[in-house]
């Protein structure tokens, strides 16, 4: 048995991986100091939070930030459409893409070539935002939940994507397949979707975290704001909260705007929004493995794919 060798490195090589290191290690302070901040202030009394700044004293510390804003009627409508806006187009979305991109991968496919390039051009180029703003006007999309989720039902990156990744499933799964009778449309729920469980997973994340922080679409397509979003409601109470700061040489407006609107509520309200989408990440963290398809070929006699509950087995003539 072969055992480990230590690597010795150079004075170089050491100087190199320590300026690597230390970039590192600020880019990570980067990002975890402001996320204790928020977190902190969360649980801050609004009164020491705003004359004293962060306290880890345990008396400074009430969930006065939390009831405020969970008591609020427009946040849990907010979240409530952004909870149904975030999952009603992930789910239409990445089965739209899936749809596109199976046909994309296939080199016989008559007219490949010709999509491509279509999607190429609309990845590429966009119409703007007036002219965007116009069309959704003109056919009746704007003020209406179907401008959440219509207009970008699919992305041409995502679809070169999954269409680069159904390209590296072994051709002879869906041969023994066809072998078997199996249709098109039966190899594809049945052999290609279970071997694209990573790309799913990857595409649905992304395109739900995309869509849960998404607001400036709410902002333009949602003047009524009969729709807003949780993002809108986040945006309305920092802007009243900047609006407020200045009049904080009046005590009695200063007094009305604690009530409602503190730097503690803020951090508060961000923790809701941050929450969801950080719970959510676990369960598709374990799809993120590559080689899913790796023995998915036993030898030349069959094809085996083992799922969770069963096993698929196509044998050849």
């Amino acid at each position: 048995m072969e055992t480990s060798r230590k690597i010795k490195y150079s004075r170089i090589d050491r100087l190199i991986l320590g300026i690597a290191y230390a970039l590192l290690g600020l880019f990570v302070l980067s990002i975890v100091i402001p996320l204790i901040y928020v977190v902190l202030a969360s649980f801050m009394d609004p009164t020491v939070l705003n004359n004293q700044g962060l306290s880890f004293r345990i008396k400074d510390w009430t969930l006065d930030a939390y009831r405020r804003v969970l008591e609020n009627e427009m946040i849990w409508r907010g979240f409530f459409n952004s909870f149904f806006y975030s999952l009603a187009f992930t789910a239409i979305s990445v089965f739209i893409t899936l749809l596109a991109a199976y046909p994309m991968s296939k080199k016989e496919f008559v007219g490949r070539n010709f999509f491509n390039v279509i999607f190429l051009i609309t990845y590429v180029f966009g119409g703007g935002m007036i002219p965007t703003y116009l069309l959704y006007s003109s056919i009746g999309l704007t003020d209406s939940f179907a401008v959440y989720w219509l207009p970008g039902l699919l992305s041409a990156y995502n679809m070169i994507l999954v269409s680069s990744f159904i390209e590296g499933i072994p051709d002879s799964l869906a041969e023994s397949a066809r072998i078997d009778g199996a249709s098109e449309v039966r190899i594809f729920f049945k052999v290609i979707l279970p071997l694209c469980k990573p790309v799913i997973a990857a595409l649905a994340i992304m395109t739900a975290v995309g869509h849960w922080n998404s607001w400036f679409d709410v902002y333009i397509y949602n003047p009524s704001g009969r729709f807003d979003t949780l993002q809108m409601y986040l945006r309305k109470i920092l802007l009243d909260s900047e609006a407020a700061s200045k009049l904080m040489n009046d005590q009695k407006k200063y007094e009305a705007m604690k009530n409602l609107t503190t730097s503690s509520v803020r951090a508060a309200t961000t923790m809701i929004v941050t929450i969801p989408i950080v719970c959510v990440y676990p369960f598709f963290q374990k799809y993120f493995v590559s080689g899913i398809t790796i023995g998915a070929v036993r030898d030349d006699k069959g094809v085996r794919y083992e799922g969770k509950k069963k096993d698929l087995l196509f044998d050849k003539c």
